[in-house]
């Protein structure tokens, strides 16, 4: 899909965006939310009759979100970047589940570019021809659980299926400079955190993902005298990012902010250039737009389900905190 074409259909669909009704929206009742938004027309065809379904509701319209990418994505690489993620989650859920005697049914999210159906005949027959970069982690895992010598823990599969996306992720977005520069950003707060959560520079290095700017050398600043670390950094895009994770491991608090940070790092880069987006960015601002927005309404409901006050509940809407 070409992107002047995707960026035409996206002028006429963004208009449909929630922005300033989710104001409205914190001032009333939980019911009063649920009509609104149902004649509004999010969450178009979901199976939802009061505001205690607002879960079918964000589903729906997740649903709608995904069809769209999967039908006006500008280039394999937005598409991919989208939903592999997603893959690759269903694809970790999958192996747990068939080695580890789990109820998958509630580990599971969306479908991305793969269907659960495939990847549950890829786990289960060993067969990964059609799943791309995703079957040499399914592989990788596979193996670990079959070593009956070398039982894995659950974090260490977790860790093989990140670092398994973000090495796909490289391959398929390198070549577009708009989604290789997104990428590199959000690799990079990843193993930033990764170094501050772990006791050494070794074992950081082995949980190293692909697709950033900083090398393994440079995280390993992080083990180092603070101050210079942070000195080290102040000039870079990583300043405020890595203040926050030393003040937070000064104050000896999880690290939560900073990963809030990593968390929202592509939607808080594309709205500081909102004005002068190129290429797939702006294909890329409005999907993470509507997924912001999906968020908000879950917060919404649940803070309207227990009887918080219209100021404290725009408090915690993101898209209004930051103008979105």
């Amino acid at each position: 899909m070409d992107c002047l074409y995707s960026n035409g259909v996206i002028a006429v669909r963004e208009k449909y965006l929630l922005g300033e009704r989710l104001k409205r929206l914190c001032e009333g009742s939980a019911d009063e939310a649920f009509r609104q938004l149902t004649e509004y027309g999010f969450g178009a065809g979901a199976d939802a009759l009061s505001s205690r379904d607002f879960e079918a509701l964000i589903a729906a319209e997740e649903k709608i979100t995904d069809d769209f990418i999967l039908r006006y994505a500008p280039a394999a690489a937005v598409r991919d970047y989208l939903l592999l993620p997603r893959d690759f989650h269903n694809a970790e859920a999958l192996v747990k589940a068939e080695y580890l005697s789990l109820d998958v049914t509630k580990m599971l999210a969306p479908e991305g570019n793969y269907s659960v159906a495939l990847l549950t005949n890829a786990v289960q027959s060993g067969d990964y021809s059609k799943t791309g970069d995703l079957g040499d982690t399914v592989k990788e895992a596979v193996a670990l659980f079959s070593d009956e010598e070398k039982k894995p823990t659950g974090a260490e599969i977790g860790a093989l299926f990140v670092r398994g996306l973000y090495r796909a992720l490289h391959r398929s977005c390198r070549k577009n400079r708009a989604v290789a520069a997104i990428l590199a950003r959000k690799a990079d707060m990843v193993n930033l955190l990764t170094a501050f959560r772990s006791d050494n520079a070794q074992e950081a290095e082995k949980l190293y993902v692909a697709g950033g700017k900083l090398s393994v050398k440079d995280l390993a600043r992080v083990f180092g005298d603070a101050e210079r670390c942070e000195r080290s950094f102040a000039r870079t895009d990583y300043a405020a990012f890595v203040q926050v994770c030393f003040e937070a491991r000064r104050a000896g608090l999880p690290y939560t902010r900073a990963e809030r940070m990593a968390a929202h790092c592509e939607i808080d880069d594309l709205s500081r250039r909102r004005f002068d987006l190129n290429g797939s960015e702006a294909f890329l601002y409005y999907v993470f737009r509507r997924r912001l927005e999906c968020e908000d309404v879950r917060i919404l409901f649940v803070c309207l389900h227990a009887g918080m006050k219209e100021g404290e509940i725009k408090g915690r809407l993101r898209s209004l905190r930051e103008g979105l």
